[in-house]
């Protein structure tokens, strides 16, 4: 019985020791509208998230070793809850039993990073699609933000959620300036 305790205890220990996952804060900021657009139309939202892996970013450092690194939040949701945050802005209230229907699809939400000993590279990419859909018909659109940016040394953790918050910003910007969706919005929502 000892021997058990003993070597489940050094188990925990080492787990507990093991280095940890790195993570970023994915936090999008809503871009919200200083007017009404609509008066209280309805809309459903859903979304999915169609990346092929978790990951929002990928640190090469040359030397055969490419190291992920992970949300501390969940992407889908964290765009999610920033859309609907701009139509509700917008005049638009989300219900679950509206016929009309936003449905978001996060393709891409990626930072690339290629490290030297001098200088770091970073390229990112965020590719949301937003489907608006009514009886009517449906609209969809895809909306694209890259950044490149290079610095001296390695990028750091900061660096990386900067550039990928700044990219999916643009792209929120982007949605909120699209004035062929919401003007389809507004005529048929």
């Amino acid at each position: 019985m000892r021997k058990l305790v003993l070597a489940a205890s050094m188990a925990l220990l080492t787990a507990c020791s093991a280095p940890q996952q790195q993570q970023i804060n994915f936090m999008p900021k809503a871009v919200l509208s200083s007017g009404d657009l609509v008066q209280d139309a309805t809309f459903n939202l859903t979304s999915k998230d169609v990346r092929s892996a978790q990951y929002v970013a990928l640190v090469d450092s040359g030397r055969s070793n490419i190291e992920p690194i992970h949300s501390k939040q969940n992407v889908r949701i964290s765009i999610e809850n920033a859309l609907l945050e701009q139509f509700q802005s917008q005049g638009f209230r989300n219900t679950v039993n509206s016929e009309n229907n936003i449905k978001i699809e996060v393709q891409e939400a990626l930072v690339s990073i290629k490290h030297t000993v001098m200088e770091n590279e970073m390229d990112g990419k965020v590719i949301i699609e937003i489907t608006a859909e009514t009886p009517q018909g449906k609209l969809v659109k895809t909306y694209t933000g890259t950044a490149k940016r290079t610095g001296a040394l390695s990028a750091s953790n900061e660096d990386i959620e900067g550039v990928l918050n700044d990219v999916v910003n643009l792209v929120l910007q982007e949605v909120a300036n699209d004035k062929e969706l919401q003007t389809y919005m507004q005529e048929r929502f």
